[in-house]
């Protein structure tokens, strides 16, 4: 009986169907994450460890590092202002064209970012649809600022912001929000005290990509504020620049702005896996 008791107490759980992974598969798989990994780590071996603090110290480094994240962070307060009210529109209501206005609010993702820079000029530059405007009655000007550097970042970024947000709010159980409705809460307490907790963490995980997208921004950044040191040469710009007089330089910069990415991945793997 005991031997009985092994085989039938003690057996293996059989694997479940398709866990072996094909050949097929498999290889590509493979040579897909060694095509990815590589230049990785191509660029973990030829830092120059040995100098990194010393140029992780220069003045240089540090005014564009401090410049990008002041930058970021201020476009992505932006992002946070303007993007999830959006957000609440397109989940939550029904109008007329919402469709174009997603449509809208997706360029960005495929539009090449000089592109996005040319536009941000036709319409802030001195001769823009708004620039002239803002320079003639406010003595604003935006083009090759900081401020333009902020604008081309939230224009880039604004969508991961609130796509995540939009895709939390649709996942989100409206109940709670009709029961707060029932016993007397006003939309906008509702908004407040039901939805933002609901959907909290789409909003975190979208204003940590938004940050992130914003801190790599080069093409409007470069297009639209141009590439001055300590006022527009953010941390991207300063690694093309670094890249025609000092390759190290360059190294050291895109080592800060992988760390950078590392820690991004690392706060959103929790939301993106779900699977131990």
């Amino acid at each position: 009986m005991s031997g009985g008791g092994n085989r039938t107490g003690g057996y293996r759980r059989a694997a479940p169907a398709g866990s072996r992974t094909p050949a097929a598969l498999l290889v590509p798989a493979l040579a897909g994450l060694v095509f990815l990994a590589l230049p990785v780590a191509g660029l973990l071996v030829g830092a120059p460890w040995v100098d990194l603090p010393a140029r992780l110290a220069a003045p240089a480094v540090l005014d564009a590092l401090r410049l990008s994240l002041f930058t970021a962070t201020a476009a992505t307060g932006l992002c946070v202002i303007l993007g999830v009210p959006l957000a609440w529109l397109l989940a939550r209501t029904s109008f007329p064209g919402r469709r174009l206005v997603r449509a809208l609010v997706t360029v960005p993702l495929v539009l090449p970012p000089v592109v996005g820079g040319v536009a941000l000029l036709l319409v802030f530059g001195r001769r823009g649809l708004l620039g002239g405007w803002l320079a003639a009655t406010f003595g604003l000007t935006l083009p090759f600022t900081t401020t333009g550097v902020v604008l081309a970042e939230a224009f880039v970024a604004m969508p991961f912001l609130v796509i995540s947000v939009e895709g939390a709010l649709r996942g989100a159980d409206a109940r709670f929000e009709e029961a707060a409705a029932t016993l007397g809460a006003r939309p906008w307490t509702t908004f407040r005290r039901v939805t933002l907790p609901l959907v909290a963490p789409g909003i975190v995980a979208g204003t940590v990509l938004c940050w992130a997208r914003a801190l790599g921004e080069f093409g409007a950044t470069i297009t639209f504020a141009g590439n001055f040191p300590g006022r527009t040469q953010t941390m991207p710009l300063a690694v093309y620049l670094a890249l025609e007089t000092d390759v190290e330089a360059a190294i050291v910069l895109s080592l800060v702005l992988l760390a950078v990415s590392v820690v991004v991945l690392a706060s959103l793997r929790d939301r993106w896996l779900t699977a131990p």
